[in-house]
């Protein structure tokens, strides 16, 4: 997250979108033809992995339907799409990938497109920029006559890419080519560092020195300046092994035609500009969303934001500056979670859901056709259950579904899916047993159920009845069409898009996943557990295997639950908060008290909840060392020179600084957000920090002696807010600003129909 200050712009960037589908995977024709491809895809920023959908299973043109979003905490240049071939018995073999450059990602904004796949080799894996002056100096040499020299000059780079993990050891080849020449010089190598500080010059005879005389006018014949160009070649140094390409860029002489200096940044290229013809690799389906917000200091907001925090109140609700929002931008996803996240963080937000859903009810004419549709209440409760109930979930969910992915029990009952030696009887145990703890553990769980939900569900149940008072099952019908169907059920069938699972579950668990979350979503619809809603069934298999929960007992749980979810009866804290995990993961820790040259990082299992950070030498091993959150007194990022490691992160408590690196740089913003939020009421927080390492006798970043020497740096504001909503209230008006602002036609339209008599929003800020 960017650091918070009054008088400065924030940019803000954020990724979300959706992995749809391939098509015609693989090389069209010859010898590395593949039919049963088992693939996956990856998202990098630049060369950095930041995320990995699940395998798909022996399919040259795999559905995977993979929805991602995430922060970017960095600058980057270049957004990518590798579809991989997974191997068994040998390393992942890459298939193809999709590249886009950051300054085309509008271009595709909020729609699915089809992109052919470019091959993936080394020459064309390239990032970051690289920094040149050139200049045409005259000399005059011993006979009098006059030549001229071409200065290049390489200044830096910045960005260039990991190798293996770490830092390169980069150098540059600068070269001068023409059709009968080629003049090259090397820099220097730099060791341990994606952005080296080369400043040497380089020097390159440009004209013969009998092409002038003194007299001549000084200027650099047009037959040379079409034909040279400077050449500059990025490579990792392998020292023993072979020197890795990293990116050029040429510029033509030319350039310097009516201006005898230029100087600019360049971004580096594949090589040959990556212009090469390739054989057909098939094409991915993608929807891509890329926001920057722009978010200025708070007091520009305080207009609009007054403005929408009155909505609940406004009658006809259908005149309320959030509901204009959502009824101009109903086609855009992203339109009304910034509603919902700035109404819940000031408390109206359940007011105003009451207000849309009593609108949407008096538009519908039967019990059973409620909250079917994509509605503005729908959505608004949806998005709402997702930010309020992610610890819910958590409790809930986390323990049954990790023994579920984790002991890979055969649950397929579909005849047809049935493989060679399977026995169906013993599959439909196995899936029994894991309905049977899944339905337990959501009918038991009423008693952790966010209060927030709890309000939301009571006015359900109350509007409902009210709306249709002779249908006896609406009351639970309301209800659980939001907490099974778009809640529960949605959680077991993609449990690593709720957090649940570090990573995406394989195939037969998937599978597995998926008939759970087709039970539950039957046992959970009140009304639904009779004969004739049996037969709605398309599945035979899934008819067959649901009657054996045909009992009472199932429909009275139901029912209690949804009772005790939606009652009257406000709930009371039992003053003892549940342990909830926020984020567990791998990462690299270094010993502490270790020297700097050495094998000092190890793989470790870091896991924190609300109480307690953790780590372990593997998942769900004892823990090595446990500590309390409020013992924590900062959590910082990590600076480069400590350790020239990317992704560092560091934790600092009563003791020596835990140093931890991360997998990537959003996963390292997300270790430091959760980690300061967690702690951010410490009493004993410090308010600077060294933002490198103390190392062989002194601290590497003020080069102070003292080990215990005060941090030469201050720490990073932590917002005041709920840890388990975490909004940012300016960047969510700022979001909704622009929504406004690129609906302005809309508006107008609408402004012209509205009856006079309505109250008519101003939406502009200062």
């Amino acid at each position: 997250m960017a650091e918070e200050d009054d008088t400065r712009i924030r940019i803000l960037q954020s990724l979300r979108g959706k992995i749809c589908e391939g098509k015609n995977l693989g090389p069209c024709s010859g010898p590395n033809r593949q039919r049963d491809l088992c693939t996956f895809c990856t998202i990098s920023l630049d060369q950095e992995e930041v995320f990995r959908t699940k395998v798909f299973d022996k399919s040259l043109s795999p559905f995977y339907g993979e929805d991602f979003y995430f922060e970017i905490p960095r600058p980057f240049q270049c957004l990518s799409f590798y579809v991989f071939a997974k191997g068994v018995f040998q390393r992942d073999l890459p298939v193809g990938k999709v590249s886009i450059r950051k300054e085309e990602l509008c271009k595709f904004s909020g729609k699915e497109h089809w992109f052919g796949l470019q091959p993936v080799d080394p020459n064309s894996e390239v990032q970051g920029k690289v920094h040149l002056e050139m200049r045409l100096n005259e000399l005059i040499i011993e006979n009098g006559s006059m030549c001229q020299q071409l200065l290049v000059r390489i200044i830096e780079c910045q960005g260039l890419p990991l190798i293996s993990g770490q830092n390169c050891d980069p150098y540059a080849t600068v070269s001068l080519v023409g059709p009968a020449r080629f003049d090259q010089k090397k820099t220097k190598v730099k060791k341990k560092t994606s952005d080296p500080q080369f400043e040497e010059t380089f020097y390159f005879e440009v004209t013969r020195p009998n092409s002038y005389t003194k007299k001549s006018h000084f200027q650099v014949e047009e037959e040379d300046i079409e034909k040279l160009e400077i050449k500059v070649d990025l490579w990792n140094n392998g020292n023993l092994a072979q020197d890795v390409f990293l990116g050029e860029t040429r510029v033509s002489v030319k350039i310097l035609r009516n201006d005898h200096i230029h100087r600019a940044w360049y971004l580096l290229q594949p090589k040959g500009n990556g212009k090469s013809k390739t054989d057909d690799l098939g094409s991915l389906r993608l929807n891509v969303t890329y926001t920057e917000d722009n978010v200025l200091p708070s007091a520009y907001y305080t207009p609009l934001r007054t403005l929408l925090l009155k909505s609940p109140d406004i009658k006809p609700i259908s005149a309320s500056a959030a509901h204009i929002l959502g009824d101009i931008c109903r086609e855009r996803y992203e339109a009304v979670l910034p509603v919902v996240r700035l109404l819940l963080h000031h408390g109206r937000l359940v007011s105003f859901v009451s207000a849309i859903v009593a609108l949407e009810l008096e538009n519908t004419q039967e019990a059973n056709t409620i909250f079917r549709g994509n509605s503005l209440a729908t959505r608004l409760i949806d998005d709402m259950m997702k930010i309020v109930g992610r610890s819910y979930l958590t409790v809930t969910l986390k323990p049954v579904l990790d023994e579920i992915c984790e002991s890979n029990k055969t649950c397929e009952i579909d005849p047809i899916k049935l493989k060679e030696g399977d026995n169906v009887e013993v599959n439909k145990e196995n899936l029994q047993g894991y309905v049977q703890k899944v339905f337990s553990s959501i009918t038991q769980s009423s008693s952790s159920c966010p209060p927030l939900m709890c309000d939301v569900f009571r006015s359900l149940r109350q509007l409902a009845s009210k709306r249709f008072p002779d249908d006896p099952h609406v009351q639970y019908s309301a209800v659980s069409s939001f907490v099974f169907l778009r809640f529960f059920a949605v959680a077991v069938l993609s449990p690593h898009t709720f957090q649940l699972r570090p990573h995406h579950p394989d195939l037969e668990v998937s599978r597995t996943l998926t008939l759970i979350s087709k039970t539950i979503q039957t046992l959970g619809s009140w009304g639904s557990l009779s004969k004739n809603k049996l037969s709605s069934f398309k599945e035979s298999y899934m008819y067959d295997f649901f009657k054996s929960f045909q009992e009472d007992k199932c429909i009275g749980k139901v029912k209690k639950f949804l009772d005790e979810i939606s009652s009257n009866v406000s709930k009371e804290s039992s003053g003892v908060e549940d342990s909830v995990v926020l984020k567990e993961g791998e990462v690299q820790k270094r010993a502490q008290g270790r020297k700097r040259i050495g094998k000092n990082f190890k793989k470790r299992w870091l896991r924190v909840t609300n109480r307690e950070l953790s780590y372990h030498k593997h998942r769900g091993k004892e823990a090595l060392c446990i500590m309390p959150v409020k013992n924590i007194r900062a959590v910082e990022k990590l600076d480069l020179s400590a350790f020239n490691r990317k992704n560092m992160f560091q934790v600092l408590h009563s003791e020596k600084p835990l140093y931890m690196q991360a997998g990537n740089c959003v996963e390292a913003s997300e270790w430091v957000e959760v980690l300061s939020q967690v702690s951010r009421c410490n009493p004993d927080r410090l308010g600077t920090f060294h933002p490198s390492a103390y190392l062989a006798g002194a601290w590497l970043c003020c080069r102070s002696l003292n080990d215990s020497q005060p941090g030469c740096k201050p720490c990073t504001p932590t917002l005041l807010a709920n840890l388990q909503l975490d909004i940012d209230c300016d960047r969510e008006t700022e979001r909704i600003f622009s929504l406004f602002t690129s609906s302005y036609s809309k508006l107008q339209k609408m402004e012209g129909k509205r009856d006079s008599t309505c109250q008519s929003p101003n939406f502009h800020t200062n």
